[in-house]
């Protein structure tokens, strides 16, 4: 498929792990060309990725291919990305952070989001939060197209308008309506802890959630340690 302007022509994913594989799948389902990279030598993985109908490679051809890549990495191996090839890439980042990977001061800070954490290691990257606060499995059974009954939301978090245009056509390519929760700082409320994290919904429920998060305990927590104020509204806030 020809590269439409708004619509990324080439999809990477840096992670070929049970989420990895499954967005891999969406994807070229959706009629996208799909390139994933593992943590190594792409070759254990070529088969796998060739029967869904996508590409191994390493992580340096796969950025290079990719109009937008896709994080589907352990959260605390974010330091090992590749930064500067990164540079100037719409990057969507589905990393979450877990208790049981080890406590991690700069991923638990309720002061700043960890995409905002992402975002300050890959200077010159365009970071999007996305296709992370559903389940791998709910993502895998769940994908509708438009206008079927039931269909289910994913929330995304951003904060450029024209990034969160592309990063929603993605999104709602791949089977799911697509919900802008506000700006990057705001992707917290897709994270762990959260009413959201987790959820299988449909948009207005999953609109619901976020509309709860400055209640919920979390949020409090969160906007105690922002000094009252959860994040300043920006260009992806929806208010």
């Amino acid at each position: 498929m020809d590269f439409e302007p708004g619509r990324i022509g080439t999809l990477g994913i840096l992670g070929a792990g049970r989420l990895g594989r499954v967005l891999a799948r969406l994807a070229v389902s959706a009629g996208y060309r799909v390139v994933v990279a593992a943590s190594g030598d792409p070759a254990p993985i070529s088969r796998a990725m060739a029967a869904l109908g996508a590409t191994a490679g390493t992580n340096a051809s796969v950025i290079a291919q990719a109009d937008a890549v896709v994080l589907a990495v352990p959260l605390n191996r974010y330091r090992m990305l590749p930064a500067e090839l990164l540079r100037g890439k719409l990057v969507i980042d589905a990393m979450n952070y877990w208790w049981g990977d080890g406590v991690r001061d700069d991923l638990s800070d309720p002061r700043t989001s960890t995409s905002e954490t992402v975002q300050r290691f890959l200077p010159g990257a365009r970071v999007v939060k996305a296709l992370g606060h559903m389940g791998y499995q709910d993502l895998e059974d769940e994908a509708r197209a438009a206008g079927v009954p039931g269909r289910k939301a994913i929330a995304i978090a951003g904060d450029r308008a024209d990034d969160l245009d592309i990063v929603c056509r993605l999104v709602d390519e791949l089977g799911f309506d697509p919900v802008v929760a506000g700006p990057l700082a705001a992707g917290i409320m897709l994270e762990p802890g959260a009413e959201a994290f987790g959820a299988d919904v449909e948009a207005a429920e999953l609109r619901a959630m976020l509309g709860r998060f400055p209640s919920s305990q979390r949020g409090i927590v969160v906007a105690r340690a922002r000094g009252g104020r959860l994040w300043e509204k920006g260009s992806g806030s929806d208010d």
